[in-house]
């Protein structure tokens, strides 16, 4: 996978403290600090050349050249104004060969789930994940793929395709996504199962004819007289 590297041209600062910060601030430039190794390097960067890699959710390897030498190193953290949100403070981290780096990279969903087709949703319950590699392992994104996702099912973070090296540090039953069913669709699945109407009661047994009354025998007839 070939990663995408942002080069930014920074100038040293050699005044330090809150008078010297405040001043570089006054004049529309942001202090950053390079840190990583053995060294530990403060310069400026200029806003505008900051938009496209503090705004993006894309991941990116940083090139910083200061003072004709290049440093290969990550965002690692933006400090914003609490008012303005305006950028305070940038710390970037030294990508140093066979040094573990901890970070968060993006989730790029792909495929197209059998629910979308079915008339489902898809619901983002994670944008990013971190991960611990080397540098030389690095990835700008992690893939999950949807494509067999039903309604009503969700794939956890233990479901993520992983590159060689690279580490998941979020607990991997964590849904990463969900196939949401819509309510229309959830009506309709109700009255298919429904309880089906009550069988009409049976109909009432006749009642059993009276027995006939015996017929009373007859009289023995009077003999004859003489």
């Amino acid at each position: 996978m070939v990663m995408e590297v942002m080069t930014l041209n920074a100038s040293t600062r050699k005044d330090l403290g809150k008078v010297a910060t405040k001043a570089v601030r006054k004049s529309n430039l942001i202090p950053c600090v390079l840190y990583g190794g053995d060294e530990l390097q403060h310069f400026t960067l200029a806003p505008l050349d900051l938009r496209t890699l503090v705004y993006s959710p894309e991941f990116k390897v940083v090139e910083i050249n200061l003072d004709g030498q290049v440093h290969k190193c990550i965002l690692k953290s933006v400090q914003y104004h609490p008012v303005t949100d305006s950028i305070m403070h940038i710390d970037f981290l030294r990508l140093i060969e066979n040094h573990p780096i901890k970070i968060e990279i993006p989730i790029s969903f792909e495929g197209v789930a059998q629910g979308l087709k079915a008339g489902g949703k898809l619901i983002k319950k994670m944008r990013k994940v971190k991960i611990k590699t080397m540098p030389e392992n690095l990835i700008d994104k992690i893939v999950l793929d949807t494509t067999s996702m039903g309604l009503g099912q969700s794939q956890r973070i233990k479901d993520l395709l992983l590159a060689e090296g690279v580490k998941i540090l979020n607990n991997e039953n964590i849904p990463v996504a969900t196939i949401e069913i819509p309510r229309a669709l959830r009506g309709a699945a109700a009255e298919e199962t429904a309880t089906p109407a009550k069988a009409a009661a049976p109909a009432k047994a006749a009642a059993p004819a009276k027995a006939a009354a015996p017929v009373k025998a007859a009289a023995p007839a009077k003999a004859a007289k003489k």
